[in-house]
């Protein structure tokens, strides 16, 4: 898995001149207006949106909202009430959650911490395991679904989340929190503000651990998050501002999906076992993961602001990061049998005694099983520097530039050994037989600066660094009156990747070409553009309108599939094509908002996880062509000082258009066939997809809360969500006769779930309070089905007849959680 892309990114931020259509109930406001973002952070380079004026559509969570709900939550749920977002909490490891915005996944929605482009410079990705003290720090969380409103050429098909931390110059002021939660759940924070001196210093402090286990079995856990920012305003014309921040954490995991029949042969009362994690086992008595994953990716940077005239400002931000970790997995075979081949305990866990013996009965000639450890780590640097020029009243220009430069590090290493004296490796063919008996734990490092930590000669399995240069530039003009607002705005970038293989011969012949260590950088040139406009009809009303096209560049691993130094001869751009219109309503109790929206995309790549008979790979599919159109609607009211509501719904209709290709690969990078036997070459198999249902995410969601504050410094919030429409996930195996692509995706059951929550302040003086929070997720412990790995219909050969939820038990499945609950105790001061 890669690990990158995963701390808590802290940097204070920028608002430039953005845009917003609609802002959600946030605390104790019915109506929020970019003003109120202002308030909390600084103005720069991040492209926030403004209500009633740019046209795009939008959800703003303000920090009191996400302090009072998320709990011991993933940071992306606190969305899930927000129309056409569904998050989960993926196999339900620390971190491991994911989130679809209009049924695009966050590889291809732009995440974006203070104005800084932070998804994965290779592959898009971007894990939350490191991001959970995010929560700590975050002074509003925006997400603007669409192409959005970002002036830089970023990968948002699906939209961008915007997260905007707090300001170094904040009030003075602090805190102390300790928070409790289901399974062991512990968690205590404590963070300080100076506020600002005479003299225009200022700084912020946190530092916070979290242990403990998620519902889960097998998932402990431990993370520690730390941020500093220090602010310096030697005039009204510049403004400095320095953070770090980091969160360096390990968790074992839950990965893979697992069949309905073991999920109910384990549990109890006819009913599945949600916790169960075919992932773990006991070795010595001592809880241990087969999956797990550690990384630590601290995060620089520097902000400097220039107000040049009354008419003219300079944003600019220069950052850097390093990340260093792993996530874990088995590698190897002992007495000709795999992991998925060893007899499992009586409660279903791996028998890593059994293992443990057997590699103690064998040497390494023979053959070992192993734990592995596949490093991903990385060096990033960049540049954003925007120019915001006022022409009159009416007119105004920006332009700037965005460059960046990323090196990724890429390896095996032994994680335990399992009892075995060493793990012999043949995969570099500059060192035909490599014994290696180094093992490296499942633990982040608190020092991750540097390139490779580990020698050449304790590398298996592969090595290969991934470089990315990017360079580009945007730019925009604006137009806005009381009444209308007009914009305009492209970008363009070059992205050049180069691939090394420190594992191969150079000047290796292969079918194909020549294999040489280092590919030489490959350009590819991509662009947006964007354009809009709102009208604001009167004080009640507006409406608004967009286009735009972005050509994509494809990730790396399209570039050089297969994990080989040879170029993709058939690489081309993506192309994302979008329209979207709305209507708002705006009224001192009551607001509303329709958006209809149409997405088409074409030439995508697509590398996924696979399993194939318990050998775990992923497989390359090119060639997908989707379509997602839909309409939202959201609204809340305030009823009176007692009583809000909230509410939205979402209508989507997401499908692919005509068919694709798929090829499949081991964990080792080796080619393998249907039955997860390894092969010389990959065999390219037609996928059937045209009018197949979009899997993954939920395409109709609802929702509808209630706020209420019954007396004095008590809250009280419930909130309804509803999910249908919520269809399997693509993978190779399933969709490869005409069959099949005529059943289509699977449809998984609808689902409902209730979530309370209550605060109250106990004031000590005019300056400190403590603060009593608590939180239950899932009220009435409903059993639903969040996702679905597989696509196996009635009546199929791979079918079982037996039927549970309406589907069959050959399924692979992650059940949601069953009733969690968190709680805290805050003293401010």
């Amino acid at each position: 898995m890669k690990l990158i892309n995963k701390s808590m990114l802290s940097v204070v931020i920028t608002l430039s001149t953005a845009s917003v259509y609609y802002a959600q109930q946030v605390q104790d406001t019915v109506k929020t207006t970019s003003n109120d973002i202002e308030q909390v952070v600084l103005t720069g380079v991040a492209d926030i949106a403004k209500d009633r004026k740019t046209p795009v559509a939008v959800s703003t969570i303000k920090e009191a909202q996400i302090v009072e709900r998320l709990g011991n939550q993933e940071f992306p749920e606190i969305l899930n009430t927000t129309p056409s977002v569904y998050a989960t909490k993926s196999g339900g490891g620390f971190g491991d959650s994911k989130i679809g915005i209009r049924g695009f996944d966050q590889i291809n929605i732009a995440v974006m911490v203070n104005g800084m482009p932070v998804n994965d410079m290779e592959n898009g990705a971007v894990y939350w395991s490191n991001w959970a003290g995010l929560s700590d720090v975050t002074s509003a969380l925006q997400v603007q679904r669409g192409l959005g409103s970002s002036k830089l050429a970023i990968a948002s098909v699906g939209g961008t989340i915007n997260v905007l931390t707090r300001a170094a110059d904040k009030k003075a002021g602090g805190n102390i929190t300790l928070g409790l939660g289901n399974d062991g759940y512990y968690k205590t924070s404590f963070a300080y503000n100076t506020g600002k001196s005479s003299k225009g210093w200022s700084s912020s402090f946190l530092m916070s651990r979290t242990a403990g286990s998620t519902y889960a079995d097998g998932t402990k856990f431990e993370g520690y998050n730390y941020y500093f920012a220090l602010g310096y305003q030697p005039s009204a014309k510049h403004d400095f501002q320095f953070t770090i921040t980091g969160a360096p954490q390990w968790h074992n995991q839950r990965s893979y999906q697992i069949k309905l029949s073991e999920l109910l042969k384990y549990g109890k009362d006819g009913k599945p076992n949600r916790r169960y994690n075919a992932d773990w086992g006991y070795l010595n008595g001592e809880e241990f993961a087969n999956r797990g994953n550690y990384y630590h990716k601290p995060v620089m940077s520097l902000n400097w602001d220039y107000k040049i005239s009354p008419s003219s400002k300079l944003n600019t931000v220069a950052y850097a990061s390093f990340g260093r970790g792993a996530g874990t997995g088995d590698l190897g075979s002992v007495g000709g049998k795999r992991l998925s081949n060893f007899n499992r305990t009586q409660n279903g866990l791996i028998d890593f005694d059994a293992i443990y013996a057997a590699n103690q009965a064998s040497n390494p000639d023979a053959g070992q099983l192993i734990r592995r450890s596949s490093v991903n780590s990385h060096n990033w640097f960049g540049l954003i520097s925007s120019f915001n020029h006022k022409i009159n009243e009416n007119f105004n220009f920006s332009v700037g530039i965005d460059t960046r430069y990323y090196k990724g590090y890429h390896y095996q290493v032994v994680s335990d050994l399992l009892g075995a004296s060493a793990y012999k490796d043949t995969a570099n063919k500059n060192i035909p037989a490599n014994y290696v008996s180094t093992a490296y734990a499942l633990k982040p490092n608190w020092n991750p600066f540097g390139g490779k930590t580990e020698p050449m000669n304790e590398r298996i399995g592969y090595s290969n660094d991934g470089e990315v240069l990017w360079y580009g530039g945007f730019g925009q003009i604006e137009y806005s009156n009381d009444k209308l607002s007009l914009f305009a705005q492209g970008a363009v970038s070059n992205q050049a990747f180069q691939r090394v293989d420190e594992f191969i011969k150079d000047g290796t012949a292969i079918t194909g070409g020549v294999l040489k260590t280092k590919t030489g950088f490959k350009d590819i040139v991509g662009y947006n553009l964007k354009a809009g406009a709102n009208y604001n009809i009167n004080d009640h009303h507006n409406v608004f309108a967009n286009i735009g096209y972005y050509s994509k560049q494809p990730f790396f691993n399209a570039v050089y599939p297969n994990n080989q130094n040879l170029i993709n001869p058939y690489l081309t751009n993506e192309k994302i094509f979008g329209l979207e219109a709305g209507y708002g309503f705006r009224s001192s109790f009551f607001n509303a908002n329709i958006n209809l929206y149409r997405t088409s995309w074409k030439d995508r790549f697509q590398r996924r996880s696979e399993t194939v008979n318990g050998v775990r790979g992923y497989s390359n599919i090119t060639g997908i062509t989707e379509i997602h159109q839909g309409i939202e609607i959201d609204m809340n009211a305030k009823i009176n000082d007692m009583i809000s509501l909230t509410g939205m719904f979402s209508l989507g209709d997401w499908k692919y258009e005509g068919n694709a290709q798929g090829n499949l690969f081991n964990d080792n990078n080796e080619p393998m066939d249907a039955n997860g036997n390894t092969v010389s070459e990959a065999a390219t198999s037609i996928l059937y997809l045209d009018k197949v249902k979009v899997g993954n995410y939920a395409q109709t969601t609802a929702a509808l809360g209630v706020d209420l504050k019954p007396f004095k410094n008590f809250k009280f919030n419930a909130q309804y969500r509803y999910n249908a429409n919520l269809y399997a996930n693509l993978n190779v195996l399933d969709f490869r006769t005409q069959d099949a692509g005529e059943k289509g995706a699977l449809k998984l059951p609808s689902f409902g779930l209730v979530d309370l929550g209550a605060s109250y302040v106990i004031p000590v003086n005019t300056k400190q309070s403590f603060t009593i929070r608590a939180n239950v997720y899932n009220l009435f412990d409903t059993f639903y089905i969040q996702d679905s790995y597989t696509n196996i219909h009635q009546g199929t050969s791979k079918a079982t007849g037996t039927l549970y939820d309406g589907i069959d038990v050959a399924n692979e499945v992650f059940y949601g959680f069953g009733t969690t609950w968190a709680a805290s105790l805050s003293f401010n001061f």
